[in-house]
């Protein structure tokens, strides 16, 4: 599935976003984890069936959107995902966010429930890490750049996996500014209680190397959604749609069918 339309978005604020449009059919929004890019997702767009348009942002301050000046809001980061799908015309999409993207697509969910029909929570949580935790990572990154945190990062995400260069080369090409203000967004974000109130079909994916959300707290957060379903990808870290592009398109694409939107 190639990229038949890469524009420009521009939203509420006047920020340009490039967004990647893929496919027709079906509508299935994509959220990149922070410090990456649309390009996170390259390899499971071959395992993606027909009649399906993939809709891919870079974030704010990623790839090649526009880097605003820091600190985002998580609810500027979710006003973003909101103004991508009007400047389509899109509503009752599947909404697929990985880590920072999974908090925006709850952030979405929480309040434009009529642009998502259904929700897949990959390798996020309601909460990501301490306030201390993100303070520490925003302060290395403002003194030394991206440099200063991939390799703990990459040990959080893959542990004893391979590495993947191209996810290094990504991180590192990511503008400091763009990580610095969506680390903000994350470091001030807790939606535990807003979660809790959706009522929509939900699937949590979580992988058994990952250290950044472990299993044990992306389940603790899709349990929060009744009637949610959650499978657990073996032999796979924080990004499991790099580790297993393959086996994790299969995963979305059962869901799709099961929840009737494909």
């Amino acid at each position: 599935m190639s990229d038949r339309v890469y524009r420009p978005i521009i939203t509420r604020d006047g920020a340009h976003l490039a967004v990647h449009i893929s496919g027709e059919g079906a509508p299935l929004l994509l959220l990149h984890g922070l410090g990456l890019s649309a390009a996170m997702w390259d390899a499971v767009m071959p395992h993606l069936p027909q009649g399906l348009q993939v809709i891919r942002p870079d974030l704010r301050g990623h790839g090649h959107s526009q880097v605003t000046a820091p600190p985002y809001g998580m609810g500027q980061l979710v006003s973003d995902a909101e103004d991508v799908l009007g400047a389509l015309d899109i509503k009752d999409a599947a909404v697929v966010g990985l880590s920072l993207g999974g908090m925006i697509a709850q952030g979405l969910a929480v309040k434009r429930l009529d642009l998502v029909r259904v929700l897949v929570l990959s390798n996020t949580a309601a909460k990501i890490g301490s306030v201390d935790q993100w303070a520490d990572r925003i302060d290395a990154v403002r003194l030394n750049g991206m440099k200063a945190v991939i390799d703990a990062s990459e040990d959080r995400w893959f542990g004893q996996l391979p590495r993947h260069t191209h996810i290094r080369s990504q991180f590192l090409a990511t503008d400091p500014q763009g990580f610095i203000g969506a680390a903000s967004a994350i470091k001030g974000t807790d939606f535990y209680t807003p979660t809790s109130g959706l009522r929509l079909p939900t699937l949590g994916i979580a992988g058994t190397h990952d250290g950044s959300t472990p299993p044990d707290l992306v389940r603790e957060t899709v349990d929060l959604i009744p009637g949610s379903q959650f499978h657990l990808m073996r032999r796979s870290g924080h990004l499991p749609c790099v580790d297993q592009p393959e086996a994790y398109a299969e995963i979305l694409t059962e869901f799709l069918r099961k929840t009737g939107h494909i």
